[in-house]
């Protein structure tokens, strides 16, 4: 129990459901290829993540190949073991990565699952006017794909980020780092009425300057806004699996659809390597220009 609270497994559990919104059978195949890394780890004497080395990990893929794993499984434990400790990069709890000189046979990238617009728009216009939180659950869904911000960053959005008059927010993505981000005018539209009919009804002096509160007058959870998605995705028809990460994957990829260049789409996102966003890449275009404000279709 310890050691799973030196190595943030709860932490990074919440992080694949919450966040990735993976399913339950994924996330427990992450969890054995770190339960397994654990064990390595402990049989080495290794108690914190800051001990692990690039030589300890090696040696744990070699321990793997002698159990005599299939060479499948082990690019499954390797990406399980990349995903971990970007994860512990972007908390703070590493300044480096231990695996990311592990080589592993060349495979696809599985390409994200997205959303066409005439399901966006089916999403968007999914959440009931007759709802007491209406118009807050339409600005979450409509400020996900305005943006394409992470669950994360729009749990910790506060009133002070947001300039919509200016139709921007200031986003504090992974390691803090921050960027500014448009918002466009239909997102701009719901949050002025969220601000106009419910948030002040909700606010009690509990909700710490955060954006988006719950019935108790507290900030939302990640939990709450991935069951907002969950439940209007449901009533909007839509059989595809939706959480927040869905909505970021179709603001990319329909930014890059209508032509906005790449290197545009990856600082809209936050991402710091451009081989992150290259993967959205799999739309059709000729030349990649333009900016947020002229390509997004809801600007």
């Amino acid at each position: 129990m310890a050691a799973s609270r030196s190595f943030r497994m709860e932490h990074f559990a919440d992080y694949l459901s919450f966040e990735r919104g993976l399913s339950d059978r994924t996330i427990k195949a992450y969890h054995r290829d770190l339960d397994r890394l654990l064990d390595f780890l402990e049989g080495r004497g290794i108690q914190r993540p800051r001990d692990i080395g690039h030589r300890d990990l090696r040696e744990h893929v070699y321990a793997l190949k002698e159990r005599g794993l299939a060479p499948s499984s082990i690019r499954r434990a390797l990406s399980s073991m990349r995903t971990y400790f970007a994860f512990l990069l972007a908390e703070g709890v590493l300044e480096a990565d231990p695996s990311e000189r592990l080589e592993s046979p060349r495979v696809g990238r599985k390409l994200p699952d997205f959303l066409s617009e005439e399901e966006v728009v089916r999403l968007l216009e999914a959440p009931r006017a007759e709802h007491r939180f209406f118009w807050r659950d339409r600005a979450i869904l409509e400020l996900l794909y305005a943006t394409g911000i992470r669950v994360s960053e729009l749990t910790e959005l506060r009133l002070s980020d947001l300039e919509l008059d200016e139709g921007f927010c200031t986003v504090f993505g992974k390691g803090s780092k921050e960027r500014m981000v448009p918002v466009g005018g239909a997102a701009r539209r719901a949050i002025g009425r969220y601000f106009e009919k419910v948030r002040p009804g909700l606010e009690k002096g509990e909700g710490e300057g955060v954006l988006f509160l719950n019935a108790r007058g507290r900030p939302l959870s990640r939990m709450t806004i991935w069951t907002i998605v969950r439940e209007n995705a449901e009533r909007a028809g839509l059989r595809k699996r939706v959480s927040p990460h869905t909505l970021r994957h179709s603001f990319a990829t329909h930014l890059l659809e209508r032509g906005a260049d790449i290197a545009s789409v990856q600082e809209l996102l936050g991402h710091a390597d451009i081989s992150t966003t290259q993967i959205y890449t799999h739309v059709d275009r000729e030349y990649l220009q333009g900016i947020h404000r002229k390509f997004h279709p809801r600007a």
